[in-house]
């Protein structure tokens, strides 16, 4: 396998890191490239990352894999997973949902209507979206969602409730899952819709979480929808959603915050001193940072198979579940290590004027247990890795 980018590849990824640079010279630059901060979602809803969407549009960063008749380039998903790798790598806001799962899933599926109304605005970035999956009783297992939607006339009318989603305090439209057919089996019966967020019934409530993540529970109460704002076929939403998941596998899994946090963590060592001498002079502090350091070199491997199985047409689905399992629980280690050599002062609070490193590290320590649950908690990626890679049977 080669882990090398082709001359093309690295042409790109200099010119992205020449728009940053530019993107440093702004007025606020500050609130948007945040490598500090956890979470996209915290600093989401601001003009300055509105602003910078849309000079990511205009530079034409926008659907770099859409087919060129629908106003993309044509380029393979590498490209998308190099722009992301260097957004993350200093805090930037991410290529959103929009291009990915809602716009590709959108040019495959959905009606001449869907795609004149939506894929421009998308190009544009003048549009947000949230994802209505999870549910109380349904977050890993999705197909166990029971949120109704019901015909009504010309279209459809829908009830339940919904739980983190992630962007529904700002988003524009809901992409939605909802049970159409109640009887057949529960992969069977799903179909997605898009709903204006400003509909009448919906109900928005905040979640707080440990981690400061912005994330909300959404209540819908007897929102009607248009037939026209089905996407594709009814019954068919599962298939749309895998398909959804498979076109965002090559943004999904950015290995350069972990390489970051790395470089960040023995910089603040090095400068932290204890009993007059380095913190990064004692063995023990060594030996766990040189593990460490080979355990970061193991998830760009994990990551780079991923990408590598992704340029061969295949989905990636053994090789994304051992990534995320591995890199997410690594985001953690990372963390306690951080706190066990900085030692008191590193549970100091952000807020807190001597917090080491700003409050960072008390901060990834809070934070990084979520990622062990989003986008598929730790348990589904080891079941996906004992069944289809293992072959272990369901019964023992």
């Amino acid at each position: 396998m080669d882990f090398d980018f082709d001359a093309d590849q690295l042409a790109f990824v200099a010119e992205v890191r020449a728009f940053l640079d530019e993107v440093r010279q702004w007025p606020d630059a500050a609130d948007i490239m945040c490598p500090e901060r956890e979470s996209d979602s915290i600093l989401a809803d601001t003009p300055a990352r509105k602003a910078f969407n849309r000079e990511l549009a205009k530079r034409g960063y926008l659907g770099l894999s859409w087919p060129k008749e629908y106003g993309g380039q044509g380029r393979p998903g590498i490209y998308e997973y190099l722009l992301n790798e260097e957004l993350s790598r200093v805090g930037a806001p991410l290529i959103g949902k929009g291009v990915g799962c809602v716009g590709q899933t959108l040019i495959r599926h959905g009606s001449e209507k869907l795609k004149q109304e939506f894929l421009p605005k998308i190009l544009r970035a003048e549009v947000e979206f949230a994802l209505g999956y999870s549910e109380p009783h349904a977050g890993s297992d999705l197909a166990a969602l029971k949120l109704r939607a019901e015909r009504e006339g010309n279209g459809w009318r829908i009830n339940g409730q919904k739980m983190f989603t992630t962007s529904a305090h700002f988003a524009d439209w809901y992409w939605l899952a909802a049970r159409t057919d109640f009887d057949a089996p529960k992969h069977k019966g799903i179909s997605v819709f898009l709903v204006p967020m400003d509909q009448p019934g919906i109900t928005i409530h905040p979640i707080e979480t440990m981690g400061e993540h912005v994330t909300n529970q959404v209540f819908i109460d007897n929102v009607f929808v248009e037939e026209a704002y089905l996407v594709g076929e009814l019954n068919k939403g599962w298939t749309y959603i895998c398909e959804a998941l498979d076109y965002e596998r090559f943004t999904f899994y950015t290995f350069s915050p972990l390489e970051e946090k790395l470089i960040a963590i023995r910089e603040l060592l090095r400068h932290t001193v204890r009993n007059q001498n380095s913190v990064l002079d004692e063995p023990q502090i060594r030996r766990r940072l040189a593990k460490l350091t080979a355990e970061v070199e193991t998830a760009k491997m994990l990551q780079r198979r991923v990408i590598y199985a992704s340029t061969l047409g295949r989905v990636p689905s053994i090789e994304a579940a051992m990534c995320k399992l591995y890199s997410t629980a690594l985001h953690q280690r990372l963390a306690d290590f951080a706190l066990d050599s900085l030692g008191a002062n590193g549970l100091l609070h952000k807020d807190e004027a001597d917090a080491p490193a700003d409050g960072k590290w008390e901060w990834s320590y809070r934070a990084t247990a979520l990622d062990t649950i989003g986008a598929g908690t730790s348990e589904i990626q080891k079941n996906i890795i004992a069944r289809r890679a293992l072959e272990l049977p369901l019964k023992y």
